[in-house]
């Protein structure tokens, strides 16, 4: 037993391999440590992801701004002699 909830078994014994049986609420995730790890990896990709997007549209607010700009004086009149 883990704590009040969880339960490891024994299912089965072959040579060198053991395999186990884990019994636990819902609530508590339970993975081997392959899957555990490629979980970890796809929550820190999408952080990093929504951490890129929010720095994205700050620069292309600024782009945008310094070419408006850009258009706004070369759209003036010359004024010629």
């Amino acid at each position: 037993m883990i704590g009040d909830d969880v339960e490891i078994i024994i299912v089965d014994v072959r040579g060198d391999k053991v395999r186990l049986g884990i019994t636990a609420p819902k609530s508590i995730p339970v993975h081997r440590r392959e899957i555990y790890d490629a979980i970890q990896r796809e929550k820190s990709e999408k952080k990093e992801s929504e951490k890129q997007q929010e720095k994205e549209p700050q620069a292309g607010k600024e782009e945008k701004s310094g070419e408006q700009h850009d258009q706004e004086t070369h759209n003036q009149p010359s004024e010629k002699s």
